[in-house]
């Protein structure tokens, strides 16, 4: 593959569930080295899109590849191999509650390579000084904090020296110093073993702390790939937008006022409700003044 070819390349990606569509003509490249935020509102298909980046779903048209193959292609044989180059920090750490942090680093090498215990013993001590948790390397999960969990879990995900890391909601159910701490784990991470990150988030906060480009999704569909300045000029400008631009100011602020809740406010709930004629709606009001775009 070319030095210069992206990582990671969806074409014309199409995925529908019992008739309804969920995404629809996603393309977009993920390049070497670079963190490539993936955002968007709840139901826009950020985590459907993850699962079919790492095979657990296969999309209806269109294809993926990492390195070049097509891995919606693949058998579960090659699927398999393909996978042990990447890692996942899933949503709740997913850490097995009846094992040691230790014990749950040290779960991926003992079961992919043949490396001998005491050598093992060593990479986990280092996959959790990384992540600032070795002085808890025989504590259980019940024991730590919900941000320790997501460190134990970034941990295991870097247990067997990935390519590339995915993380679905790295800073979901963090409170904010923590979610912060985490960012900055993700970013120095990226500068020392130059791993390549695709994070799906809705936390515009961490979204411009850690991302090189963006995309924005909306109702299944791409609104906008570009880099971080772009989305930066979107949010802070006050010209008048089409309805996509707009669209994504709207949700950089989290207004609450925009196309978003025009759309919510569409059709007429006691038409819908009771079948009766459209009956006058209370205009919204207007939102206090964001305070997380500067």
């Amino acid at each position: 593959m070319p030095s210069d070819a992206p990582v990671i390349s969806l074409n014309e990606v199409v995925k529908s569930f019992d008739g309804r569509t969920v995404l629809t003509g996603v393309t977009f490249d993920v390049n070497a080295g670079e963190t490539m935020v993936v955002m968007g509102g709840s139901g826009c298909g950020k985590s459907t899109l993850l699962r079919m980046i790492v095979g657990s779903f296969r999309p209806d048209s269109g294809a993926i590849r990492l390195w070049g193959d097509d891995v919606t292609r693949m058998d579960e044989a090659e699927l398999n191999h393909v996978r042990l180059k990447f890692g996942i920090l899933f949503q709740s750490g997913a850490l097995f509650q009846s094992m040691t942090i230790a014990e749950n680093v040290a779960l991926p090498l003992q079961e992919h390579t043949q490396l001998d215990q005491a050598t093992i013993d060593i990479m986990v001590k280092i996959k959790l000084e990384l992540v600032g948790l070795r002085e808890h390397a025989d504590k259980y999960p019940a024991q730590i904090s919900g941000g320790m969990k997501k460190r134990a879990g970034l941990a295991r995900a870097l247990a067997l020296d990935p390519k590339i890391l995915f993380y679905d909601e790295p800073s979901a159910g963090l409170d904010p110093v923590t979610s912060a701490e985490i960012d900055q784990l993700m970013v120095d991470l990226t500068k020392k073993i130059g791993v390549t990150s695709v994070v799906v988030t809705h936390e515009m906060d961490s979204a411009f702390t850690i991302a090189d480009r963006m995309v924005m999704l909306d109702k299944g569909r791409v609104l906008a790939v570009e880099d971080r300045q772009w989305f930066e000029r979107v949010r802070d400008s006050e010209e008048e937008f089409d309805h996509d631009h707009a669209l994504i100011r709207q949700f950089l602020r989290g207004d609450a006022l925009g196309p978003i809740t025009e759309r919510k406010l569409g059709t007429n709930y006691a038409e819908d409700l009771l079948g009766e004629e459209a009956v006058p709606r209370m205009a919204p009001r207007p939102s206090v003044a964001p305070t997380r775009n500067a």
